[in-house]
């Protein structure tokens, strides 16, 4: 890509000429500890996305999820904790955290367009009172994020509305199978595509099936 070409936002008085003020309501509406609405969907929500940074600005967002219920305890008014499940143990938000503690987190409601975002500083911890309460299929965590909370805010619904992400209608989880067999490194076969489509969706539905579900809440 030729750079040359780019036009550059530089200064945040370009960006709001191009964007604008937001609205009054929209500013009010960030508050610094939960409310019972919010908690409501913390209780609801069963999965999360988590945004870190490491002390040089890189950054790093990843998924966590548990049923409805244990994806995060309130723990006062302004603390939240979410518990680490068995993963790929690259660990890189929790390393991100032990040198920058800032993070950012959207929960989700599946069916839902709104989001709940919460900003705030997290804690590594390794053993607490609570993590008695955060047993999942026999599963006591051996780490949790401890979240105190900066910002807590309900996110619009323009995103899922422009995605259509709730929509089983506009779903076609095929188009990806290939693709997914490359992300992992391993060769694809030279097959006509919807040949290709179907055995490597039966492969990873069978894997997904078998050895990630049985092995979701141990390592």
């Amino acid at each position: 890509m030729d750079t040359a070409e780019l036009v550059e936002v530089t200064d945040a008085g370009e960006l709001r000429e191009l964007l604008g003020e937001p609205q009054r309501r929209v500013l009010e509406k960030v508050r610094p500890r939960l409310l019972d609405l919010d908690r409501e969907w913390l209780e609801q929500s069963p999965f999360c996305l988590v945004a870190t940074s490491d002390a040089d600005g890189n950054c790093d967002v990843s998924p966590k999820g548990d049923p409805a219920g244990q994806l995060a305890l309130v723990l006062d008014d302004t603390t939240i904790a979410l518990p680490e499940r068995p993963g790929n143990r690259r660990a890189d938000g929790f390393l991100n955290i032990l040198a920058n503690p800032h993070v950012g987190l959207v929960f989700l409601i599946p069916g839902i367009g709104e989001t709940l975002r919460i900003n705030g500083r997290a804690r590594v911890v390794r053993e607490a009172p609570f993590f008695d309460r955060m047993v999942v299929k026999g599963h006591r965590p051996v780490l949790a994020l401890v979240v105190e909370i900066d910002e807590i805010f309900h996110h619009c619904p323009k995103a899922f509305l422009r995605s259509k992400l709730w929509k089983p209608e506009t779903w076609t989880p095929e188009v990806m199978t290939a693709k997914a067999r490359a992300a992992e490194g391993r060769a694809v076969p030279e097959k006509p595509r919807e040949e290709l489509r179907t055995e490597l969706r039966t492969e990873l539905e069978e894997r997904y099936r078998t050895e990630y579900a049985d092995r979701l809440y141990r390592g």
